[in-house]
């Protein structure tokens, strides 16, 4: 009589099959279909547009698209215009007021908004790919500490005109002594990394606290604070630029890596075997995260959590498909900076909360959900 055997992975419990890495074919719902992201553009779209309605101003969704239309010379493209060629408030039946909070005022926040949630949330999947450390983030390699001494230092200085250039350059010099200290301690693996990335975050961070404790008094000071809690108040269409700009030119470079990702996730041995460079691809796509947050902290300031729970919510919704996670991340980063930042403008006018400090009231919360649901599985 032959004896069938049971093959030996049915045979392990289910609590330690749990427990065994995930796998980037992994998913709780599968291949995910166009829908799935045709519904997150159209979330995005949407929410775009209803923030800009929201505050003081009496204003509809309409009345955007008619600014909008209006300013690109596309009246005829909305009803209401008052014919094709026309442009302007006038033309499209908004006063000159309400033309310019849209314009001037809302929108180039909004977009900002969009375009900082989008590169955060897309650079915070990447790193925790990079380090294989789901508790990664943009800021992990130091860059937010390097970005805020830049930015301190300019502001104490009155040249707050630079601080974009100031911040952005601040978090390079950090990921260069980072990527440098990890290189001199031998090969670059993602723990040496992640270590040096603290030490210099640390030594930047006391610099910081150095420069505002012996220069920074009356309005530097608050300028200072304001930007150090992360907000987008002073958003500008030079804002929308900066971030939306880095976004296209290094952040779609980084969403099509899914490939490249997906073969990290076995290990650096594997990704070795299937062709890949693996110190120069990690060198790459550590200075393509570094100059994205960089551009975007220049803009905004430090807004914690959103490059840290929100790839850790797409896992949760699509699996780990590196060609899913990455651009999804970025939708739902930049849906949810947008309505973060509308709610820390409007909950408590005419004060303005910083929006760093309402995502991490929202964020601490959702992570320490999102660790819950992790129970089961190891680090």
């Amino acid at each position: 009589m032959t004896q069938t055997v049971e093959p030996a992975a049915t045979a392990v419990p289910a609590r330690r099959r749990a427990a065994e890495p995930a796998r980037p074919d992994a998913g709780r719902s599968g291949v995910p279909t166009p829908a799935v992201f045709a519904g997150a553009v159209a979330l995005l779209v949407a929410s775009v547009t209803l923030a800009v309605t929201f505050g003081s101003a009496d204003l509809g969704p309409l009345d955007v698209w008619r600014s909008i239309a209006g300013h690109l010379g596309l009246g005829s493209s909305v009803p209401g215009s008052s014919g094709p060629g026309s442009s302007g408030p006038d033309s499209q039946g908004l006063s000159a007021l309400n033309d310019a909070i849209v314009w001037q005022l809302r929108l180039p926040r909004v977009l900002s908004a969009a375009a900082v949630g989008a590169g955060l949330a897309l650079a915070g999947a990447v790193m925790q790919s990079l380090t294989r450390n789901p508790l990664a983030d943009p800021y992990l390699l130091g860059l937010s500490s390097g970005a805020s001494l830049g930015a301190v230092s300019v502001l104490v200085l009155g040249l707050g005109v630079v601080l974009p250039l100031a911040a952005f350059l601040g978090a390079t010099a950090a990921l260069l002594a980072t990527l440098t200290l990890a290189g001199a301690l031998g090969a670059l693996t993602p723990t040496r990394t992640v270590l040096a990335g603290l030490a210099v975050g640390q030594l930047c961070a006391a610099a910081t606290s150095f420069v505002i404790f012996w220069s920074a008094t009356g309005d530097s000071y608050r300028e200072i604070l304001s930007w150090l809690m992360g907000s987008l108040g002073g958003a500008t269409w030079t804002s929308v630029v900066i971030s939306v700009g880095a976004v296209l030119v290094v952040g779609v470079g980084l969403a099509s890596t899914g490939g490249t990702l997906d073969a990290f996730a076995f290990g650096d041995t594997a990704a070795a075997a299937l062709g890949i460079d693996v110190r120069r691809t990690r060198w790459v796509l550590l200075t393509a995260v570094a100059l994205l947050t960089g551009a975007l902290v220049s803009v905004s300031g430090s807004i914690g959590f959103i490059g840290l729970i929100l790839p850790q919510a797409t896992r949760l919704l699509v699996g780990a498909r590196h060609r899913v996670l990455l651009p999804l991340s970025a939708l739902l980063g930049a849906t949810f900076l947008v309505w973060a930042d509308t709610a820390a403008r409007t909950l408590f006018d005419p004060r303005e909360l910083p929006v760093g400090i309402l995502t991490a009231f929202i964020g601490a919360p959702v992570f320490a959900w999102i660790l819950w649901r992790r129970r089961g599985v190891a680090a």
